[in-house]
């Protein structure tokens, strides 16, 4: 099975710092977070949870590209993706 992503929601994790989101791989949810660091613009101000829910929905396609690449490295029980796994 291919990891897909059939469910657009998304949430702003506070204990994280990251925003979560859902993967699913046949009937297996699998949890990602996309830490806000890889989010953020270099030389902004801090930005609000509002500003990195649409960040995410502004680069959807790429972190779900991301996404299905470390999911092929290997299955885990979640997922956090860093800065440096965009580059």
């Amino acid at each position: 099975m291919t990891l897909e992503f059939p469910n657009p929601s998304r949430s702003f994790d506070e204990v994280r710092n990251a925003i979560r989101f859902i993967g699913h791989d046949g009937m297996f949810e699998v949890p990602f977070f996309v830490e806000t660091a890889a989010l953020a613009q270099p030389g902004r101000t801090p930005l609000s949870e509002r500003d990195f829910l649409t960040a995410f929905d502004s680069a959807r396609s790429s972190i779900h590209d991301v996404a299905r690449e470390a999911y092929s490295q290997g299955r885990r029980t979640s997922y956090t993706l860093t800065a440096a796994d965009f580059r």
